[in-house]
């Protein structure tokens, strides 16, 4: 999915994120505002690991996504 479709759906996309990443809090969430570079640097900082590794995992989540989540 493209990320234009998720910034742009982004009160959407917060409850899956929230599944994914649980140890994102809503003041996270309030700060990314559907922006990529704040989300990776988010979950480097609440689980501990590098911009590559949280990168890998957006990418894998946006693989996933789906046009239904946001109907």
């Amino acid at each position: 999915m493209n990320w234009d479709i998720i910034e742009g759906n982004w009160k959407q996309a917060k409850g899956k994120f929230k599944e994914q990443w649980g140890k994102l809090t809503d003041d996270d969430f309030d700060t990314i505002q559907g922006h990529r570079e704040q989300l990776s640097g988010k979950i480097q900082e609440r689980y501990g690991i590098t911009k590559d590794d949280a990168e890998k995992q957006i990418k894998e989540w946006q693989d996933r996504a789906s046009d239904d989540w946001f109907r």
